[in-house]
């Protein structure tokens, strides 16, 4: 793995490329695009410094290497959903509206950040074994926090416990995983449209 390097953002590649955003920022657009056009492992390092119009160097101060680049485009999204879920668990609603809400927001973050969540489901079993794990666990940490809310509304009578709280997850994040293969922005449905869909089904399966 080459050395990180201590060059300083403003020196980073071709200021005649710099248009504001952030080293990092830009490095992770540009990955995020020539992941979702050519594939992970079809797209080389150099490819992206150079359509993010830094340096090797550059590149390696931030991330020390593709594979943390890969890892990085699925945990932006994960913290940004976790974060909404943590929200939404933790409010007073009824438990009934907040598994609503958060079966929703999951359809929706993900609809939009589809390159993000494409790339990682074709791409994450290229993670390094440390990064995977890693992986595993963030992914662990919320779906445990959704099962809680389940798991919730069957200990007060308001869910059904005919199905276990497990099962119910799995179905639902199955839906989740598989939007990048099916849905299109010029589609007959909007994002909030098939999260609503979506989140009904899984309110349907568990009324008592």
């Amino acid at each position: 793995m080459a050395a990180r390097s201590t060059v300083p953002e403003e020196h980073a590649g071709n200021p005649g490329n710099q248009d504001g955003t952030p080293v990092p920022q830009r490095l992770l657009a540009v990955a995020t695009r020539l992941f979702a056009e050519r594939g992970y492992d079809r797209t080389s390092v150099q490819e992206i410094v150079e359509a993010a119009g830094v340096t090797k160097g550059a590149l390696y101060h931030y991330f020390g290497s593709k594979d943390d680049l890969l890892h990085e485009v699925y945990a932006r999204m994960l913290r940004l959903q976790q974060q909404r879920l943590d929200a939404v668990a933790g409010s007073d609603a009824p438990v009934e509206d907040r598994l609503r809400a958060a079966a929703a927001d999951v359809v929706v973050t993900t609809i939009e950040n589809l390159d993000d969540a494409m790339i990682f489901f074709r791409s994450m079993h290229q993670l390094s074994p440390e990064k995977y794990k890693q992986v595993r666990a963030e992914r662990r940490r919320y779906h445990e926090r959704f099962r809680a809310l389940i798991e919730e509304g069957q200990r007060t009578g308001v869910f059904s416990t005919a199905t276990p709280a497990d099962l119910v997850v799995d179905y639902h994040f199955g839906s989740v995983h598989h939007l990048s293969t099916w849905y299109r922005t010029d589609g007959p449905l909007t994002p909030r449209q098939v999260a609503d869909h979506l989140a009904d089904l899984l309110l349907r399966a568990l009324r008592p």
